[in-house]
């Protein structure tokens, strides 16, 4: 039986409607399979760059007998029992807040178990804070005269007064050091050497391949701590000194 026009032209409506589905299907396929590979591209990308940044990384050095990734033997011992059977280790940055936070926290710890538990000092200055490694390589500098922790004290005792700055703080550090009768020759050669630069490199390192990204990173006999408060740091000093 003949189709009536009406027919035809509704078939070839249907037809249309096909072939305009078939090719939307087939557009939404190619964007779908550029999306995969631009997604599959910046995966591969991503994981490069970390791989690059991780060999571009500091390496740790090699640890010695009798000392550890944790503490080493040029580590800054702020407290030290005698027993050495419980040792809590900080990784600081002078300009961090959170680090001054911390810091009369943990100086009183040092009062309340005196004797009981060594306290270490390790340096991991932030790159998004300018004058951190100033601060550090000033505190370094203070310890070559036997001042490591007078100088330490005032780094967190007046942090509001050159952290959270884009300018550099020297002037400000070279005053700290005056006024702790520092032999100021002596102290302006160790600040600006390149192996004091790289002492405080070694402890990033460390502390990198120890799993830090930020500060205040603790850990107490080799276990991190995730504190919240001066409660929680007592507890956990507490068990370890009983175990």
């Amino acid at each position: 039986m003949a189709k009536t026009p009406d027919q035809s032209q509704t078939r070839r409506k249907k037809i249309d409607a096909m072939r305009e589905q078939e090719e939307r299907a087939r557009k939404r396929n190619k964007n779908l399979a550029v999306s995969l590979t631009v997604i599959g591209v910046f995966v591969v990308v991503l994981a490069a760059v970390f791989v690059v940044n991780r060999l571009s990384g500091p390496e740790p050095a090699a640890v010695a007998a009798g000392e550890s990734q944790y503490v080493r033997a040029d580590s800054h011992k702020l407290s030290v029992a005698a027993d050495g059977k419980v040792t809590l280790v900080e990784f600081l940055d002078f300009e961090c807040e959170a680090c001054r936070a911390a810091f009369p926290v943990v100086e009183d710890l040092r009062k309340q178990y005196e004797g009981k538990v060594t306290f270490v000092a390790r340096y991991f200055p932030l790159p998004g804070h300018f004058n951190a490694e100033r601060a550090a390589r000033a505190v370094e500098a203070a310890a070559a005269q036997g001042k490591f922790e007078a100088m330490y004290q005032r780094m967190y005792e007046t942090q509001t007064q050159w952290g959270e700055k884009q300018v550099p703080a020297d002037d400000v550090f070279r005053v700290f050091a005056k006024d702790l009768g520092l032999d100021m020759t002596a102290w302006e050669k160790v600040y600006n050497a390149p192996a004091t630069l790289e002492r405080i490199k070694k402890d990033v390192a460390d502390g990198q391949a120890l799993g830090v990204t930020g500060t205040p990173t603790f850990f107490l006999n080799g276990e991190r701590l995730q504190p919240q408060s001066e409660g929680d740091f007592k507890a956990a000093i507490d068990a370890a000194l009983a175990r």
